[in-house]
């Protein structure tokens, strides 16, 4: 491992310890390494140990944690910055690095991608600049598109998919409107299937920013630049004064439907600028994050809003996730994305702060399984992973050639995203530990 030219680094001992199976287990034997190895280095010695018992094995990135925290210099550095003994034989766990293993074929929209949603895994939903919804079964393969919109569409929800025939989706658009869909996610179709809205949502007095569904998806939440949140229900019937004008529409490809429109069950009130981004990750729990610098928690059944951290900066997306689903993760008109810990009582200030992108941050998804990892897409083109074990984004996304203006994980090893080259971007094999 000695280089030419360079001292000769010392030597630590380490074992290699894995909770992975099979065959990427490594002997649990003391080995010598050079003081000045980085992560690559770490990963090239694993590689090596695993190749010489499988001359068949294909080289696999590796991370690797000390004491639970992720190596991002080199081993000398890390032990330096942490006051770990060099001394003793050190324990040094590896899992696989999360980065994407393949790029997919990009799906090209006939406008900037403003919306992803790959909460469901039988499909990706998009929203776009044209002003339709798309539904994707794979990349490049289109099994729906959702019309009606005359405006952009700024945000897409699945409402109900998880073992329903028919699965229920929202879009939310800049012509004030939401329109709810309905369609059959596994037909099997030789072109795209054209499906109008069953109903029209219709309250919001400027452009809807953001959509989310409540789990039971008897409702959904939406967000605007009109400062309000507003409630809907979901259901087909019609109620509390719903006006039903009946629609027909039959052609190639085109499914038929009834159409009726819905007004606004509750109004949220309290932001002072445009509701920028909407979260409903519990039943009675609604977050929002808000161009007045602020994210709030709202308590459905009361209207009443519990908690309100200020940040400073006009905010663009929240999302609710990791360790207990309990923390908030935020990014807006500054290149940093924010974590808070709202069960820390007596403070408002961000428990993580990652600030590697260089633009606005224009969307943040925590991973659906893990306490640790998100992701963060910015203006600078790029979509970042994050480990709340290191400051350093674990691996960069550089696909789209422009802005990324929405981003999602999809079947919890892939990232979707889209983006102002008018593409759907899939960066799949991410290994989640």
């Amino acid at each position: 491992m000695d280089v030419d030219g360079e001292d000769v680094s010392r030597r630590l001992h380490v074992k290699f310890v894995t909770k992975l199976d099979s065959p990427f287990k490594v002997p649990v034997n003391s080995v010598a390494i050079p003081s000045n190895v980085t992560r690559l280095g770490l990963s090239s010695i694993v590689n090596s140990i695993i190749q010489s018992d499988n001359p068949e094995w294909k080289t696999e990135p590796f991370d690797f944690l000390i004491d639970g925290e992720l190596i991002r210099m080199s081993l000398e550095e890390f032990l330096l910055a942490k006051g770990i003994s060099a001394e003793r034989t050190l324990e040094i766990e590896y899992i696989r690095a999360v980065t994407p293993r393949k790029e997919e074929e990009p799906s090209l929209h006939n406008d900037w991608v403003s919306a992803v949603n790959g909460s469901s895994p039988r499909f990706i939903l998009t929203g776009c600049y044209d002003g339709l919804g798309r539904v994707w079964s794979s990349a490049g393969s289109c099994s729906h598109i959702l019309e009606g919109h005359s405006g952009a569409i700024s945000s897409v929800a699945v409402v109900n998919s998880k073992d329903a025939e028919t699965v229920t989706v929202a879009t939310a658009s800049k012509d004030r409107t939401l329109r709810l869909f309905k369609f059959d996610a596994d037909e099997s179709v030789d072109s795209s299937t054209r499906v109008t809205a069953y109903k029209i949502l219709r309250g919001h007095k400027a452009s809807v920013q953001s959509v989310s569904a409540q789990k039971s998806g008897d409702m959904v939440c939406s967000s605007s630049w009109d400062c309000t949140i507003n409630l809907w229900n979901t259901n087909q019937s019609t109620s509390e004064g719903e006006s039903v004008p009946v629609k027909k529409r039959k052609g190639n490809n085109q499914a038929d439907e009834s159409q009726s429109e819905g007004e606004a069950v509750t109004t949220l009130v309290g932001h002072t600028q445009c509701v920028s981004s909407v979260v409903w990750p519990e039943h009675d729990v609604i977050y929002s994050a808000s161009w007045d610098h602020s994210v709030r928690r709202w308590d459905v059944e009361t209207g009443k809003d519990s908690l309100n951290l200020f940040c400073g900066k006009a905010l663009n997306t929240v999302d609710v996730g990791g360790e207990g689903s309990a923390l908030i993760a935020a990014g807006g008109s500054d290149p940093i994305l924010r974590v808070w810990d709202p069960r820390k009582p007596g403070t408002s200030a961000p428990i993580f702060q990652f600030s590697s992108h260089s633009s606005w941050i224009s969307a943040c998804k925590w991973h659906r399984s893990s306490w640790y990892h998100l992701l963060s897409a910015s203006y600078d083109g790029k979509i970042m992973l994050w480990d709340l074990r290191t400051a350093w984004p674990l691996s960069i996304i550089e696909t789209h050639n422009d802005k990324v203006l929405s981003a999602d994980w999809w079947k919890g090893e892939n990232v979707i995203s889209g983006g102002a080259d008018s593409n759907l971007r899939i960066s799949s094999g991410i290994a989640i530990s």
